[in-house]
C-alpha cells in the first residue's frame, strides 16, 4: 500500500498574512518567492539567498504556487492593481512625490 507524504512547509493561518499561504516559520508569502522567481527571473539558489530560506523551502513554495497558479496570480493582480489605485489617490492632489 501507498503511503502518501505530507510537506508541511506551506502553511495558512488567518493571524498571519491575512491566511495567505506563506512559508512555515516565516510571513514570507508563497506568492513573494513565485513572484521573484517568475518575474525577476531568479533561480531557486538565489531565491534561498535573498529570502533566506533553504532550498527545500524555495522548491515548497513554488510547488505550491504552481499547484495553485490560478488563484495566487488573480491575487498577484488584484494587490497590483489595487497598489495602482492607492498610487493615484495619493497622486491626484499632487502629495506624492516621484523621484526619476
Amino acid at each position: 500500500m501507498a503511503t502518501i507524504h505530507t510537506i508541511d512547509t506551506i502553511i495558512s493561518d488567518p493571524q498571519v498574512r491575512s491566511g495567505q499561504p506563506v512559508i512555515a516559520g516565516t510571513n514570507l508569502r508563497v506568492s513573494d518567492v513565485a513572484a521573484s522567481h517568475i518575474y525577476r527571473g531568479h533561480a531557486a539558489e538565489e531565491l534561498a539567498v535573498n529570502f533566506g530560506l533553504d532550498l527545500g523551502q524555495v522548491y515548497a513554495a513554488l510547488a505550491f504556487y504552481y499547484q495553485h497558479k490560478a488563484e495566487i496570480d488573480q491575487q498577484m493582480r488584484d494587490e497590483a492593481a489595487n497598489a495602482d489605485r492607492l498610487l493615484a489617490d495619493f497622486d491626484a492632489p499632487k502629495r506624492l512625490i516621484r523621484l526619476e
